[in-house]
């Protein structure tokens, strides 16, 4: 089954909910940057986010972008969504390593040590909605692990307390055997009553990668959650990594770096091959046409 992120509501519209599957796009991502399994882990979570966060907002041109800036071995990860849940990103070190998290004497299986990888730090996200200035969040990185980090931006920069869920589980051939997630907010009118029932269930919940590969649908992962609350599920959005460079948006990026700049590249005589950083296409540009671009510039 294709990704795709599902919307919900549930106890009277007091609260709102996104559940999704993402394991291809992850997989494509992987594939993309040939991430090592802890990179995808947190490569996955922040797309499997920004995709969620994609389709709260209404613009067809409105833009999300999450850029997390950490201490560890991974360095950052950016990710972009648009409001069509289509969705793009890298990791600064997708070659990044660190131990398996151990869990304990509990029997629980090793775990990707995510939180590790991404270090301390920071999360910044922006929505470019079209206004004079784009709305820009910071916060610190609680834990590294994604999701706790989100959860506490919603809680400190957008003032919506809210419980996020994402997971990505590698298999051991490095490829992705499930990906996905949930975010469920409490709007300002919910009840003690709806808080209260859904700390509760939250907290019975395992890891939302267990109920991804023991086959769960997103619908119902929400109407277990939500089940108590009258969850209506109103919209089923596809999700999946999409990167919109070409040739020609290169092209332009490289008049862009300026005369000087791009003179010294056509001085160095011989082709030139850049690289997306979102999706790692490459484009190779000859020395005639480097040239060609230079007299562009100039002109």
């Amino acid at each position: 089954m294709s990704d795709y992120i599902i919307r919900a509501t549930a106890a009277n519209d007091t609260v709102r909910a996104f559940a999704c599957t993402t394991k291809e796009l992850v997989e494509e991502a992987r594939n993309r940057h040939h991430t090592t399994p802890v990179a995808t882990a947190a490569l996955g979570r922040t797309l499997t986010a920004a995709a969620m966060m994609g389709t709260m907002m209404k613009g067809d041109k409105d833009l999300l972008t999450i850029n997390i800036k950490g201490d560890g071995p991974l360095g950052g990860i950016v990710v972009t969504a648009d409001s069509k849940a289509r969705v793009k990103g890298y990791v600064f070190h997708p070659e990044a390593d660190v131990p398996l998290a151990r869990s304990g004497s509990d029997g629980k299986p090793a775990k990707l040590a995510v939180g590790a990888a991404v270090g301390k730090g920071e999360m910044t996200v922006v929505k470019d909605m079209g206004l004079k200035e784009p709305y820009v969040g910071t916060t610190r990185l609680l834990t590294g692990e994604i999701a706790e980090d989100l959860t506490y931006y919603f809680a400190s920069s957008e003032q919506t307390p809210s419980i996020v869920a994402l997971g990505v589980l590698v298999n051991t051939d490095q490829s992705v055997n499930c990906a996905g997630g949930f975010i469920i907010q409490l709007m300002p009118d919910a009840t003690e009553e709806t808080i209260s029932y859904l700390e509760k269930k939250v907290s019975e919940v395992t890891s939302v990668s267990q109920m991804l590969s023991e086959g769960m649908t997103p619908e119902e992962i929400l109407t277990y959650i939500l089940e108590a609350l009258d969850v209506r599920i109103l919209e089923t959005v596809k999700t999946k990594f999409s990167c919109n460079c070409t040739r020609e948006r290169v092209a332009r990026a490289l008049l862009n770096i300026g005369e000087k700049e791009l003179r010294e590249l056509y001085e160095e005589g011989g082709d030139q091959e850049l690289t997306c950083s979102f999706c790692n296409s490459r484009y190779k540009f000859t020395h005639d046409e480097i040239g060609k671009l230079l007299e562009e510039g100039i002109a």
